[in-house]
């Protein structure tokens, strides 16, 4: 029987467009912007400034502390200023304008050696060192510091890794390309990983809507690698979220508000891992990714490699164009990711796709009272009462929204999407989540 997590849950249809479509380079655009936060925690310092030229994997950005990430040019030319540009959620962030000359790579990115050797050569401490000065963040969405995630507390000993290859959010499928194009260097880059967590088991995630990714990475796991399992999954939503992946392949329960290092996991998303291979065995900071380009309505829906800063706009030109009955455009999945009030937005590390939806599948339909039927309760993973958080939210109850665990609350958006009378259940509890999180950050503050 396949294992699955136990707790809530849904299925949404899962409208995979674009999983036959191999990964495509997308032309450079013309400008960049390269936002200066692309990651959890502390924006990154400019080291450039206007009038200065810059090579592709040029440091230009530095951590601005522990939980920060170094951020790297994704292209060659001039920088044109460091300014605020509006980010997905409409907030102005600081970032890195570019205009694009040629495509002229620092030098020592590229130099690739045997996989063994630095498995052999390099100790935990270089790895950690090379995954630091690339760049990496979690590819997932989470966007959480790799090398943070993998220097777990004095006292935690970490036991697993487990690699997420679920991608549950319905139309997403840059994960399952690179899983079918990047098999062998995905292997590597979790020998890597395992070697950075000293441990010696780490498990593939997998759900069973893709056999040919799970055909192809068994392959490459017996070719080239021991102490690597592939697990089928079966398809359930989220259970791409940390907790639900370590719940469903570990059998193992993180406690509210802990963190999966406390049971001995650590996960890392396949884009990640990809990226760690990148870096190690190339020199290669994260400068690009593989982005899903989807909807119903799109001529050429597709996954497509293409540079960080790269305007969403030239993603959907490179998709056959906007559509003329679009009524949104998101940035993610439609289940978590976010509405763009403008396609000028850039492609950022933690970009997974592109989500075109029409009019008439965009338009909500009108609330109606809450009927206390508690599907929002039966289908929240985490074991919350979506209804009452909305109520506490609306009243700004914010006491009462923490008593009530609302920070446990991963936006996975299941209980808006089983709701009969199509309550805004996510919108206002994301609202009330945001009020307790600013009155825990004053407490400790004061």
């Amino acid at each position: 029987m396949l294992k699955t997590f136990t707790l809530g849950g849904i299925h949404p249809a899962g409208n995979k467009l674009s999983s036959r479509g191999a990964i495509v380079p997308l032309p450079l655009p013309d400008q960049v912007a390269i936002p200066l936060s692309q990651h959890s925690g502390f924006p990154a310092t400019p080291l450039v400034a206007k009038g200065d030229r810059v090579k592709v994997g040029q440091l230009i950005g530095a951590a601005a502390g522990f939980i920060s990430a170094n951020i790297h040019s994704s292209v060659s030319g001039i920088v044109v200023g460091v300014e605020a540009v509006a980010d997905a959620s409409g907030y102005a962030r600081t970032a890195v304008i570019i205009r694009v000359e040629g495509d002229e790579w620092d030098e020592n990115i590229g130099r690739q050696e045997s996989p063994d050797r630095y498995l052999s050569a390099f100790s935990k401490d270089d790895m950690l060192l090379a995954i630091q000065s690339a760049g990496i963040v979690g590819m997932g969405g989470a966007t959480f510091p790799t090398r943070v995630k993998l220097s777990p507390p004095p006292g935690s000993h970490p036991e697993w890794l487990i690699i997420n290859g679920v991608e549950c959010e319905p139309f997403l499928t840059a994960d399952h390309r690179l899983m079918l194009e990047k098999s062998r260097e995905l292997l590597i880059g979790i020998r890597f990983l395992m070697k950075a967590l000293g441990v010696e088991r780490a498990v593939i995630g997998i759900e069973n809507n893709k056999p040919d990714a799970i055909a192809s990475m068994r392959e490459a796991v017996v070719k080239h690698a021991l102490g690597i399992e592939v697990c089928p999954l079966r398809v359930k939503y989220p259970q791409g979220s940390e907790k639900q992946l370590i719940q469903a392949i570990a059998g193992r329960r993180v406690p509210p508000g802990a963190l999966p290092i406390s049971v001995g996991v650590v996960v890392h998303n396949v884009g990640t891992v990809y990226a760690v291979y990148e870096a190690v065995t190339m020199h290669k900071p994260l400068v690009e990714r593989v982005v899903t380009v989807t909807g119903t309505s799109l001529a050429r829906p597709g996954n497509y490699l293409c540079r960080v800063g790269t305007p969403v706009a030239r993603l959907i030109e490179a998709a056959g164009g906007l559509p003329g009955d679009t009524g949104k455009v998101v940035v993610g999945g439609p289940m978590m990711g976010k509405a763009l009030v403008t396609t000028d937005v850039v492609v950022t590390k933690g970009t997974s796709g592109v989500l075109v939806i029409p009019r008439k599948e965009a338009r909500r339909k009108p609330p109606r009272d809450c009927i206390r039927c508690a599907k929002c309760v039966n289908a929240c993973p985490m074991g919350l009462e979506p209804y009452l958080l909305m109520t506490l939210g609306e009243k700004q109850r914010t006491d009462d929204l923490e008593a009530a665990r609302v920070t446990d609350c991963i936006e996975c958006g299941s209980c808006s999407f089983t709701c009969p009378a199509h309550r805004s259940l996510l919108d206002v509890i994301r609202l009330g989540k945001s009020r307790v999180n600013q009155a825990i950050h004053a407490r400790k503050q004061s």
